[in-house]
């Protein structure tokens, strides 16, 4: 049989249509989360508004160590590691990731989904993709374009060469095609990434 061609799709409609399940998983890995925390705050607010009532919700989110120099993004001009850069990152991935913790804690606390956690954990530096796996049948990757664009640090303006999220082709493999084809196959070996990496080298944020 021809094996069917993953294409480029929008996460959004899938991440609604997993929150009609009754349990629902999302991993993810890449660099600030802020595609994801945009893709599940409606579904969490349709929860809050008792429009969805899921049994549990997992998350589980991978994202770069900001204490720790990085090859990439880098400056453009000695292509080395921006501190301040760094600071910045992690202003925005905490914002992101600490925003999607605190809606499905709040779910819990407020008795609207029996089972609810959110964790997220760093490991390394930032990697040069994204990959997201929706209730362990659906995986979407896609690559970090690097870009160069200026960013002001320290109220100093630095071209910095950046990995571009909102860029990211985002490509669709699922079960469903068979689990011998090769979009189950990656889905299967994207979980088995993810659980590894998330079991050794991944560390719970302060």
């Amino acid at each position: 049989m021809r094996e069917r061609t993953a294409r480029p799709v929008g996460l959004r409609p899938h991440i609604e249509q997993a929150f009609k399940q009754p349990e629902i998983s999302i991993e993810f890995a890449g660099f600030s989360g802020e595609t994801l925390h945009g893709a599940i705050q409606e579904p969490l607010d349709n929860i809050r508004a008792g429009k969805l009532v899921p049994n549990s919700i997992s998350i589980r989110i991978l994202i770069p160590d900001t204490s720790h120099p990085w090859s990439l993004p880098c400056r453009v001009d000695n292509l080395e590691d921006e501190p301040l850069f760094r600071k910045r990152a992690e202003r925005i991935t905490s914002r992101h990731a600490q925003a999607i913790v605190d809606s499905v804690q709040e779910l819990r606390d407020l008795g609207l989904v029996a089972s609810a956690s959110a964790e997220v954990r760093i490991n390394g530096e930032p990697p040069r993709f994204k990959l997201y796996i929706i209730n362990g049948e659906e995986a979407f990757f896609g690559f970090y374009p690097v870009t160069e664009h200026t960013v002001t640090l320290g109220g100093t303006p630095q071209p910095m060469y950046d990995l571009m999220g909102k860029d990211a082709e985002l490509f669709h493999f699922a079960v469903s095609d068979g689990e011998d084809s090769t979009s189950g196959q990656f889905v299967r070996q994207s979980r088995a990434w993810f659980d590894s990496v998330w079991s050794t080298v991944g560390r719970p944020v302060s």
